[in-house]
């Protein structure tokens, strides 16, 4: 080590500050191109000698120390990915509140009231504020339920490198992953969020093996620090398909590092159509765990940002949880029986686009608008036919044509 290298100095801080054999730091502190290199440098103390699998009973296994839902773990580097605009940040900032408050404001619920640190690398401090406050505001949080245990930084004050390119291939900057490390222990961080993920460095995001290298540093830093660290990404840029974690930006070691991850999809008009949301300008997005090494995957959850007035002339998106509409909420077997007499006899078309629409019936008897409520109305019709209530008959439609329509089939009883 020499007096003018800075990236062997703080690693040699950083092992006698953990109380570790300095030799391995010093190695790992220094870009490695070459296998000539790293042959001449490499610790023979560290190598690793297999080790005996000791048969224990499995009731004495540690379980996994899951934090919140299946998704952030102890000791592992979790991932969320999703286009721009998204409301990625907004989601993360709900859930942050969601764990310090330790209550369930989406669908997870964590395990207690942890100490979570939001570090942004693009939004300024008084941004993040207003997003919090917002959501705050929406969700009935009051200060002292956070108690303190809510941290926020910005990038903007406090940038964020913690690996650069350079001529000789990645190096990783020990001072930053140091810093990070020292702040974690002593404000008893129990999750980080890092948003974005490609704002944390500067290495081509292209290359697998820069990528691989930052990636096992976050999730080298979680172990150590024992805490959950939650990676937010951009995905790249897609021709109109379905997004899903494999779509992230860039290399895919990312992806291959995280334990969990999962990715955020805006709504089709297809389906807020279907949804009956036409006339409803808020953004909905969808939440999908499609990569979980540690937990089976999870079911795909709906979100809404809901406008929050400030009271300063600010209005800011808050994400809350949405549940995709049940097409017999409030439809009772009463109501099956007043369209199926409606029905009885009339033969009206099975056709949504005919002027003898059955959902002009439907509609009428239940109070529903035919238009705005069509998918409702058609998802209705549609079970009532399975379920033999409603069955379709081919008849002629006065042009010698037999034309699908509906009839009465087994007889609703009250």
């Amino acid at each position: 080590m020499t007096d003018n290298d800075p990236s062997a100095f703080y690693a040699l801080q950083r092992a006698r500050w953990l109380g570790r054999d300095p030799e391995p730091q010093l190695h790992n502190a220094r870009f490695l191109n070459s296998s000539e290199e790293a042959a001449s440098t490499r610790n023979t103390s560290s190598i690793c000698l297999p080790t005996p699998f000791p048969w224990r009973d499995p009731a004495t296994l540690p379980p996994r120390a899951w934090v919140y839902g299946q998704h952030l773990l102890r000791g592992q580097m979790s991932c969320t990915v999703g286009p721009s605009g998204i409301a990625k940040s907004s989601h993360g900032i709900v859930e942050a509140l969601a764990m310090a408050s330790g209550r369930a404001l989406l669908e997870d619920r964590p395990v207690g009231k942890l100490c979570v640190w939001l570090y942004n690398l693009e939004d300024p401090l008084d941004e993040l504020d207003r997003r919090i406050t917002a959501a705050m505001l929406h969700h009935g949080i009051k200060p002292e339920e956070i108690g303190g245990r809510l941290f926020r930084d910005s990038g903007r004050q406090h940038p964020l490198c913690t690996a650069t390119q350079v001529r000789q291939g990645t190096r990783i900057e020990p001072a930053a992953m140091d810093r990070l490390e020292m702040q974690i222990r002593v404000r008893g961080v129990d999750v980080l969020i890092v948003d974005p993920f490609v704002s944390s460095h500067q290495v081509n995001e292209n290359d697998n093996g820069a990528i691989d290298l930052v990636a096992k540093e976050w999730a080298a830093l979680a172990d150590r620090c024992n805490c959950a660290i939650e990676l937010v990404h951009h995905t790249r840029k897609l021709s109109g398909e379905e997004a899903t974690s494999e779509s992230s930006r860039g290399a895919s070691a990312l992806l291959g590092a995280a334990r969990s991850a999962r990715v955020l999809n805006p709504m089709s008009n297809a389906e807020r159509d279907k949804a009956g949301l036409k006339n409803d300008p808020a953004p909905y997005f969808s939440v999908t765990r499609d990569k979980a090494n540690l937990a089976p995957p999870g079911k795909r959850v709906w979100r809404r940002v809901a406008s929050v007035d400030l009271g300063n002339g600010d209005s800011v998106g808050v994400v809350e949880a949405w549940e995709w509409p049940d097409p017999f909420e409030d439809v009772s077997v009463a109501d099956l029986l007043a369209v199926q007499r409606a029905i009885d006899g009339k033969h009206p078309r099975k056709d949504a686009q005919a002027n003898d629409w059955a959902g002009h019936i439907v509609a009428e008897v239940l109070g529903l608008d035919a238009d705005s409520d069509k998918s409702r109305i058609k998802q209705l019709l549609a079970a009532w036919i399975k379920s033999g209530a409603l069955q379709e008959e081919r008849l002629p439609d006065g042009k010698s044509r037999k034309r699908p329509c509906l009839e009465v089939g087994e007889w609703a009883s009250v």
